[in-house]
């Protein structure tokens, strides 16, 4: 418990003597009638004397933001969820009891207010309070600055003081919002079923991540926070849903870093009768028309970075990507042997031992991934690390897949799927010899799995789609932290 401060007991004595005056304190019977932006737009370039004219009263109920006081009269600004509003607020308006009540208030406390709009001198559209009621004390002082780095993470883990004081913190995650419904909207206009998969599985799957440890009591057995909805949504396609998507949390027990939380949201979807190919045709759309009804334009700023997301987009494979950024010869990726010689070369640490796909991939995101800040869709995948994925019909070496890259970082994972039920248990077979030699995050066997796909599942493709680094994109956010409301912290000491 924090230590109160000697403002924090001026407020606790305010509230008492409001109290000893018979103040109901916690009243929750005052329904504002309006909003401060009804108001704005509404009256906001009426000039004066058609204010005078309007004979309308209006009420609102929202948060004082600083007060400046004139002895028989004050000004705040009321905060509530559509913006601010002056009030002005005199005795001869309000009554003495009125001033009185209102000399007991504080920025921050929550009020109910109804009045006449004028204009002041200073041209600024003011409710003249008719009269006002306490709707809650807030007892503890707002803090005067929130902005700077050092109150990053008291911003974190306090989320309800930072959307109180900043604006642009509030229009961000409205900005997530709208962004959420878009998506929802893109998919169901093209025939797609929004579902809802289990969050708690027996058997983690559909993404190579080391899950989170749960107990059942009543069935005395473990379980686990998903890592992805990917294998039930596919029994879904088995099942004759042919166009099916989810929206929700994933959760994956790695680091913390600007573009990592323990849980974050993701949207996955399969389409039956499609390949990777079309989904890359989908993304640029989905993206493009995002873009467009969020940000009015196909450019955005990033950083320092001016980012046009107008299709098409390009396409590397991991190869070239790494001999394009990395500095590689064609030589160099050709093997594990030649490639590892690169790596060593260039300083970077990646184990020895790795195979051949796994090696590739870790020296695409040392010398490649971070370059990659126009849109680009990353293909030629190696098998091995791509359990779920269709093998490509010319090269069974690699797989149908891509990975978008924007602005630096992952943003998408897709394949055409595999559902050869055979090929599928071999290669669970062969993650889970993995598991056994020490990799926690290779897939176990799913036999149930196997069994829907021996059911028949038509040819498809899926993608999974970040979601708050999509949004850090499209809002110029720095940190995934910047983007979920309550992001997993430390507890404090």
């Amino acid at each position: 418990m924090d230590e109160i401060t000697e403002q924090m007991e001026v407020r606790r004595q305010k509230l008492l003597k409001l109290k000893e005056s018979g103040q109901a304190l916690y009243p929750n019977d005052f329904k504002p009638a309006h909003v401060t932006s009804d108001l704005i737009a509404g009256y906001g370039s009426f000039s004066d004397e058609q204010l005078h004219a309007v004979e309308n009263e209006f009420s609102l109920a929202g948060r004082i933001m600083g007060i400046r006081s004139f002895g028989k009269a004050s000004f705040f600004h009321l905060q509530d969820r559509a913006g601010r509003l002056q009030i002005y607020v005199r005795r001869d308006r309000v009554g003495d009891d009125g001033y009185a009540l209102f000399q007991q208030l504080d920025a921050g406390d929550i009020v109910g207010v109804w009045g006449r709009v004028f204009r002041t001198k200073t041209k600024e559209l003011t409710i003249e309070a008719r009269g006002l009621r306490l709707l809650c004390k807030c007892l503890r002082p707002l803090p005067e600055k929130w902005h700077g780095l050092a109150d990053v993470e008291a911003r974190y883990r306090q989320r309800y003081v930072d959307l109180m004081v900043n604006r642009e913190v509030r229009d961000l995650f409205q900005k997530r919002s709208r962004i959420i419904r878009l998506m929802r909207k893109f998919f169901e206009e093209k025939d797609f079923l929004e579902v809802e998969t289990p969050m708690m599985q027996s058997i983690p799957g559909g993404a190579a991540a080391r899950p989170f440890t749960t107990h059942h009591n009543a069935l005395g057995m473990d379980l686990y926070l998903r890592v992805a909805p990917e294998l039930f949504l596919k029994r879904l396609l088995v099942g004759g849903i042919e166009r099916v998507f989810e929206l929700n949390r994933n959760f994956r027990n790695e680091g913390i870093s600007v573009r990592h939380n323990p849980e974050f949201t993701m949207i996955e979807f399969y389409q039956a009768y499609a390949t990777y190919e079309d989904l890359i045709a989908l993304t640029e759309e989905l993206f493009a028309r995002i873009a467009e009804e969020v940000n009015g334009s196909l450019t955005l700023t990033y950083g320092e970075h001016a980012i046009d997301l107008k299709p098409p987009w390009r396409r590397l494979s991991l190869r070239e990507a790494i001999e394009a950024h990395g500095g590689a010869a064609s030589k160099d990726t050709a093997t594990a042997e030649s490639l590892l010689a690169f790596a060593r070369a260039k300083g970077l640490s990646v184990d020895p031992a790795l195979p051949y796909g796994n090696l590739l991939v870790e020296v695409f995101e040392q010398v490649a991934e971070a370059h990659l800040i126009q849109p680009t869709f990353i293909v030629g995948y190696p098998l091995e690390v791509s359990p779920l994925a269709r093998k490509n019909d010319k090269n069974p070496a690699l797989v149908d897949r891509f990975e978008l890259y924007i602005a630096g970082r992952e943003l998408a994972n897709a394949f055409s799927e595999l559902n050869d039920p055979l090929d599928q248990r071999e290669r669970f077979e062969s993650q889970a010899a993995a598991r056994k030699a020490g990799d926690d995050t290779a897939h176990e066997v799913d036999d149930d799995y196997v069994r829907a796909l021996e059911y028949g599942m038509p040819p498809a493709a899926g993608e999974g789609i970040g979601i708050d680094r999509m949004i850090m994109l499209f809002t110029g956010a720095a940190s995934i932290r910047d983007v979920i409301l309550f992001p997993l912290l430390r507890p404090e000491r």
